[in-house]
């Protein structure tokens, strides 16, 4: 199946043309999962899809160190900028995981993986389990059918919609959420309000 992920150069546009588009605050989001990687005493995760770090601080604040995965330089550069240099962040896209072979404590995928198609989720779902560490915690954040964009736009196939500019989105229900992370350890769905409802995915590697 072709690659139908959102391309790098809109991400670079939109870090280029918006900046800091999403402020500095962190996510509901990120801070429920801090507060849960706290409590199991993570101390090292991966941020697929960090952006320009907002959601990245929370958590070294409390002492928990964060790797990285970013398609845009530009909000590569702009985490530098805001955050320091000393925090490791792989410049490429998610789909090209893994960018490394350490594992990790914990893993947080915040409003990304939406935005795959149906093999391009299977395959990052897969690579994140595959580089936790054992008894390790993936906490994912997905858009769900409740969200008033659902149906809206070009339906492209079973609940994904061309929601602008080529932005395709996947909307996510229970059936759906268990469908997918059912073979990488769920014990827990979650609902949280951002900008839009999503569910809170957690997931977990027994040792």
């Amino acid at each position: 199946m072709a690659n139908e992920t959102v391309k790098p150069e809109f991400w670079e546009k939109s870090f280029i043309e918006n900046q800091e588009m999403w402020g500095f605050e962190p996510s509901k989001s990120a801070v429920l999962t801090k507060d849960f990687f706290v409590e199991k005493s993570v101390k090292n995760i991966l941020i697929p899809g960090i952006g320009y770090g907002r959601n990245a601080q929370i958590f070294r604040d409390n002492e928990i160190t964060v790797t990285g995965i970013e398609i845009s330089k530009t909000a590569i550069e702009m985490a530098e900028k805001h955050y320091g240099t000393d925090m490791t962040i792989y410049h490429g896209s998610v789909t090209d995981m893994p960018f490394d072979q350490n594992k990790y404590d914990g893993i947080f995928c915040y409003a990304l993986i939406h935005l795959l198609n149906s093999s391009e989720r299977k395959k990052l779902i897969a690579d994140c389990y595959n580089q936790l560490a054992d008894n390790g915690y993936m906490v994912f954040t997905a858009i769900s059918k409740e969200a008033p964009t659902y149906g809206q736009g070009k339906f492209i196939s079973q609940d994904r919609y061309e929601i602008h500019d080529g932005v395709n989105m996947f909307f996510y229900d229970r059936e759906s959420v268990r469908a997918e992370f059912g073979v990488a350890g769920l014990f827990e769905i979650a609902e949280v309000t951002e900008n839009f409802p999503f569910f809170l995915i957690k997931c977990r590697k027994a040792g």
